[in-house]
């Protein structure tokens, strides 16, 4: 159940209508008690789990309100289910009814972003700079963490047009740097942070954004060299400067290298935890699972971090095989990008590997109720989880929530449409796909996943085509695309050439699947042995996996006593 930290909107405004006086509430009741109905439909929608129609009932009572805190309420709670449309209308009225709170603005500005209205955004946040304290410029800066949370290419395009008015100011360079390196413009965030070293020398973190924009590039090599030549050139290296070169050096796999650059952060400054938590996520990646665990359970000690620590310790007990400590660890992760992963990969160990797949069912449920900012994410959750449990209906159900709620959601298009596969439905598969494909026409994996339901069940292989080799001009080096391309070949009868992508698919991604079909390409090509011996040996990777026993029985029926893994 959602939980307010303080009094509910809806007897904030009946107790205000108790406490007017007569002449107030005559003129007050109508709206005012409509308010209050909306606002309980609001209530009574969220515990339900119908977060559009709570979305749009808390702002239906803001609009009829003349409370600031309704209005707030409504936008906080639009914001957090992801309902842009909602939120902008409600924090409208909270600008109506307080036009000089600065939450509000900010709120305003995010959502006219989010809704491509750079320009009303960048409007909105150059009063702010105006009127607030410090120096414009300065204020640029405080703009990123609220920024790195929009759009990419927004938030470039809107600190660009912000920065303009300050060419000569290494803060504002600089902020303006940091948001095209997100945005994955490498050579326009090395052209500003080398203008804000310029401008301010001494100034560690453009030199650092100028480095990571090298690496961006490519150019791991040069970045490396220009990081080597800041904290060689200085007589007492800046720890942030150890602690990047530290991270490129595990890009370039020079793991002992990366470990020597922490370390010596640590000997001189031992409680820096994020020297800490970089330790214990090179000692995970190495496998070295005792000395990360201890690494980890320090950094939860010092208080820092502790999502972080919280999910990689899950990582390891799953690795172990320790299951129920895995799913209580991960259920502990409850903010931060690994929260719904973490969510997720719990409720799906409580379910499959412990039995219990109405407790995990409930577990998603509730942490929806109680974070509303991953409600949504929880819906489409239990859709997955209970697609996995075969419980195709009620996930199919979940999966028409998760559209309604996210209708612009590429993954949740999928999802659906690939459920539909699964339910044998496959004229309602084929047309989800096309819709999806119409909403999201540049998607490459829209495109591969309609080309390869074509491909393997109908014979439509000329439109499968031009799909197939559309998707993998936007993106050459995904082998599911290649292997679609290659299922292709196979079915058209082109078995060398079919062989030839399939061989490549593999060696990016040995994936049974893709191991299926390069089996039945090598037997058709006469290749027996060839085709037996990869198909053992994908048994042993994934046993008892259905697409390798069904080539199995399909082209070698007389071995099926000897698969490996029975």
């Amino acid at each position: 159940m959602y939980q307010h930290h303080r009094l509910t909107p809806a007897l904030l405004l009946l107790a205000v209508l108790f406490l007017a006086g007569p002449g107030q509430i005559r003129a007050n009741t109508d709206p005012a008690l409509a308010a209050a109905g909306h606002l309980i439909e609001g209530e009574n929608a969220l515990q339900a789990g119908d977060y559009l129609k709570a979305a749009t009932e808390y702002r239906k009572a803001a609009q009829l309100s003349d409370q600031v805190d309704v209005a707030r309420n409504a936008t906080e709670i639009a914001m957090r289910l992801g309902f842009n449309d909602q939120a902008l209308l409600s924090v409208t009225r909270w600008l109506e009814l307080d036009e000089d709170n600065e939450e509000a603005k900010v709120y305003y500005a995010q959502l006219q972003l989010r809704q491509g209205n750079i320009r009303e955004s960048r409007r909105t946040i150059e009063k702010l700079i105006d009127t607030g304290d410090g120096k414009d410029d300065q204020r640029l800066l405080s703009l990123l963490p609220i920024l790195s949370d929009e759009d990419p290419q927004a938030a470039d395009r809107l600190m660009r047009e912000l920065a303009k008015p300050y060419p000569d100011s290494a803060p504002a360079n600089y902020a303006t740097a940091v948001m095209a390196l997100q945005a994955g413009d490498a050579e326009y965030a090395m052209q500003k942070s080398a203008r804000a070293s310029e401008l301010e020398p001494t100034w560690l973190k453009p030199k650092l954004v100028f480095g990571r924009a090298q690496l961006l590039q490519g150019d791991r090599n040069k970045a490396i060299d220009y990081m080597e030549r800041i904290i060689g050139d200085s007589q007492d290296p800046d720890p942030d400067a150890r602690l990047e070169l530290a991270l490129m050096y595990m890009s370039a796999d020079r793991v002992d290298d990366a470990m020597s650059q922490v370390n010596q952060i640590l000997l001189e400054q031992p409680d820096r935890a994020d020297a800490l938590r970089l330790m214990a996520i090179i000692n995970f990646r190495q496998n070295n699972l005792d000395a990360a665990q201890a690494d980890f359970e320090d950094l939860l000690s010092t208080g820092q971090f502790t999502t972080d620590a919280l999910y990689y310790l899950a990582r390891i007990a799953d690795v172990r095989n320790d299951f129920e400590q895995a799913a209580q660890l991960y259920m502990q992760v409850r903010d931060g990008q690994n929260a719904v992963i973490a969510q997720r990969r719990a409720a799906a160990l409580t379910a499959i590997q412990l039995g219990e797949p109405e407790d995990a069912l409930y577990q998603l449920e509730k942490f929806g109720e109680r974070y509303p900012q991953y409600a949504v994410d929880m819906v489409l959750a239990k859709a997955q989880l209970l697609t996995a449990l075969e419980r195709y209906d009620e996930a199919l159900d979940f999966y028409n929530q998760a559209r309604k709620f996210r209708p612009e959601d590429e993954d949740t298009a999928l999802g659906r449409a690939a459920l539909l596969l699964r339910m044998d439905r496959l004229k309602d598969a084929i047309n989800a796909y096309r819709v999806a494909l119409h909403r999201f026409p540049d998607s490459a994996q829209l495109m591969n996943a309609l080309g390869y339901t074509l491909v393997d069940r109908t014979d439509d292989y000329e439109e499968a085509e031009k799909l197939i080799r559309k998707a993998i001009k936007l993106e050459p080096e995904s082998p599911a695309i290649i292997d679609s391309l290659g299922w292709l070949l196979y079915k058209q009868g082109r078995f060398s050439e079919a062989l030839e992508q399939l061989q490549i698919a593999y060696s990016r991604f040995p994936d049974p699947e893709v191991a299926a079909h390069l089996v039945e390409v090598l037997a058709e090509l006469d290749r027996n042995d060839d085709a037996l011996a990869l198909l053992e040996q994908s048994e042993r990777q994934n046993p008892q996996n259905p697409l390798l026993r069904g080539v199995r029985e399909r082209r070698f029926p007389d071995t099926l006593e000897s698969t490996p893994g029975e």
